[in-house]
C-alpha cells in the first residue's frame, strides 16, 4: 500500500503552538505520530514524506529508524535543518525535490509546495503540504475550488501517514469545513 504524509516537524517544539497541535510536549507528538504511523504502515508499503519531517530535531536517526515502512522524502523548506545528520540512503529509497508517480489508479505530482499548475493537471492530482491547515493565505480559494488539489498534511490526516482515499476523503471534508 501507498501512504501519504507531510509536516510532521518531529522534533519542532513550537508547532505545538503555531499550528494549535494537541499535544502537551514536543515528546508526546512524536510519540503520538510515530506510534499511529506504525500501526498503519508494514515493512512492504511505501510512505511518501513531502516535506518538513523534522525541525530542530537533535536525533533525527532515533526517529527514522523506528518508523516502518518503505520511505520516500519530497523535500521541503526545513528539511535543509537535517538531511546532512543522518545517511540518507539507509532511511529512504529516494530523496527528491518533486516527484511523479501512479499508485495505479491516480497519477500524482508529489511537491511539498501547493502547486497551481503541474503536468496533466486536469487528468491527475496535486499532494501537497507545507500549509498546515492555514486557510488565510491569499491562494486558499484557488486551493479550495480544485478537488484534486490535496494536502498530506498531519494536521489535516489525523497525525498519521493515510492512503490516497483517506487522503481525498480528509481534504474534501476539511474544504468543506472551510468553505468561503
Amino acid at each position: 500500500m501507498v501512504f501519504f504524509i507531510s509536516d510532521t516537524h518531529f522534533g519542532h517544539a513550537n508547532v505545538l503552538r503555531l499550528c494549535d497541535r494537541p499535544f502537551e510536549t514536543i515528546e508526546q507528538m512524536n510519540e503520538a505520530i510515530i506510534g499511529n504511523w506504525n500501526r498503519r504502515v508494514t515493512g512492504s508499503d511505501s510512505v511518501y514524506i513531502i516535506g518538513d519531517m523534522f525541525f530542530r530535531c537533535s536525533d533525527p536517526e532515533s526517529i527514522l529508524k523506528r518508523l516502518h515502512g518503505k520511505k520516500h522524502l519530497i523535500i521541503g523548506n526545513h528539511d535543509s535543518s537535517w538531511m546532512n545528520k543522518v545517511d540518507l540512503n539507509k532511511y529512504f529509497k529516494s530523496v527528491e525535490l518533486m516527484a511523479i508517480i501512479s499508485d495505479g489508479a491516480h497519477a500524482m505530482t508529489l511537491c511539498h509546495y501547493p502547486l497551481l499548475s503541474w503536468k496533466h493537471a486536469k487528468t491527475s492530482y496535486m499532494i501537497h503540504g507545507h500549509i498546515h491547515a492555514n486557510t488565510d493565505m491569499d491562494f486558499w480559494p484557488l486551493i479550495l475550488a480544485r478537488e484534486n488539489v490535496l494536502n498530506a498534511g498531519v494536521d489535516l490526516n489525523g497525525f498519521q501517514p493515510v492512503p490516497f482515499a483517506e487522503l481525498f476523503e480528509n481534504n474534501i471534508r476539511f474544504k468543506d469545513e472551510h468553505a468561503t
